[in-house]
């Protein structure tokens, strides 16, 4: 089979290797489709980990082998995968801390070499470990829509970590693809929506995925009318500001959104870190603030494995539409170029998929 194979900081070749051989209580999946994430960015970027390997974790696709001793799949169903699940028993597990459990850690979709993922690739082995995360997809979605439910569970799990009510007004940094999802989220959630994005175009999504304002950050107060001017709690007007934001959702690993936030939002606040995910990234902050304004600085990352039907009903029902966020659809063959743009977006480019594009 054809698989993009990384060899090394930015070098993904397109090779030939052996489709991976399931055994007894693995799947074989044939893959449809695959999002481009931007760890796996990272990875091929910075050389994090040592070649070779395959990666692509948000894949969906079509059975085509079972193992004998898997009894609940079959030859044909069309799924979403989901390459770390927790053991739900140990120590994080039982303080819902998934990400760090060392079964979660582990990833359970190979296409061959040190399991990394595999979609970037025609087939993908399934190990049993990771086989309670296998989502079907029902026939009136697309494989597209189950190639999102990753990213989706990831931004759920972050929303409910905010202790927020009704009418709260949340301010989302950023508004690429998995800012929007924010957007989408919290104000399915019956929140008012704050959105700020350097990109025009972005921020009209953003009115699309439910956002009530919206705002370019470098603008200076009085530059540009905001949309609702009368209730806008547009960050030039900082004492209003203050008293309407209840939390803020960092979708970008901005230290300048950071500052603006902390010093935007109510005292008893939570602040959210979606994307700084890079580390010996430090910062100064005024500690006071999360001491005497008790403003909750807190992260999440990855995904949580027992919201998976959760975020499926939300996409598969589309009251989650993710179809408007992808715009950009790739061969197998040009998944570095699929990569290069997913690293440097341009104004019209958002979720990426590597893969067909077929029911």
């Amino acid at each position: 089979m054809r698989a993009a194979v990384y060899r090394g900081p930015n070098d993904l070749r397109i090779e030939t290797v052996p489709v991976p051989r399931p055994g007894p209580d693995d799947l074989l999946v044939k893959v449809s489709v695959c999002g481009v994430c931007p760890t796996d960015i990272k990875k091929i970027h910075y050389g994090t980990v040592p070649p070779p390997r395959i990666f692509g974790h948000e894949t969906a696709g079509t059975i085509v082998r079972i193992g004998k001793r898997v009894h609940n799949l079959r030859v044909g169903d069309r799924v979403a995968l989901h390459h770390h699940v927790p053991c739900l028993d140990c120590h994080a597990c039982r303080h819902r801390a998934f990400a760090q459990c060392a079964t979660y850690k582990r990833t359970g979709i190979t296409a061959g070499f040190e399991p990394a993922g595999g979609g970037f690739a025609e087939f993908v082995r399934v190990l049993p470990f990771v086989q309670p995360g296998v989502v079907k997809i029902p026939a009136e979605n697309s494989f597209e829509e189950g190639a999102m439910l990753e990213p989706v569970n990831t931004v759920l799990k972050a929303v409910k970590r905010l202790t927020l009510l009704p009418g709260d007004s949340v301010l989302v940094a950023g508004q690429g693809p998995i800012g929007l999802m924010f957007t989408r989220l919290l104000q399915l959630l019956g929140m008012r929506v704050l959105a700020s994005d350097l990109l025009e175009k972005r921020l009209k999504l953003a009115k699309r995925f439910g956002a009530e304002w919206t705002f370019n950050p470098t603008q200076q107060p009085g530059e540009k009318k905001p949309s609702n001017p009368k209730s806008s709690p547009s960050l030039g007007t900082s004492s209003a500001a203050k008293r309407q934001l209840d939390a803020a959702v960092l979708a970008v690993p901005s230290d300048a959104a950071l500052h603006q936030a902390l010093s935007q939002v109510r005292g008893g606040a939570q602040i959210l870190l979606f994307a700084h995910t890079k580390r010996g990234a430090l910062t100064e902050l005024d500690l006071a603030s999360v001491c005497v304004d008790e403003k909750d600085l807190i992260g999440s990352y990855s995904a949580d494995f027992t919201l998976q039907r959760e975020v499926a009903r939300l996409v598969f029902s589309r009251k989650m539409d993710v179809r408007p966020l992808i715009t950009h659809r790739f061969t197998l063959e040009q998944t570095a170029q699929a990569v290069a743009l997913a690293a440097n977006p341009t104004p019209d480019s958002l979720k990426i998929l590597v893969g067909g594009s077929h029911h």
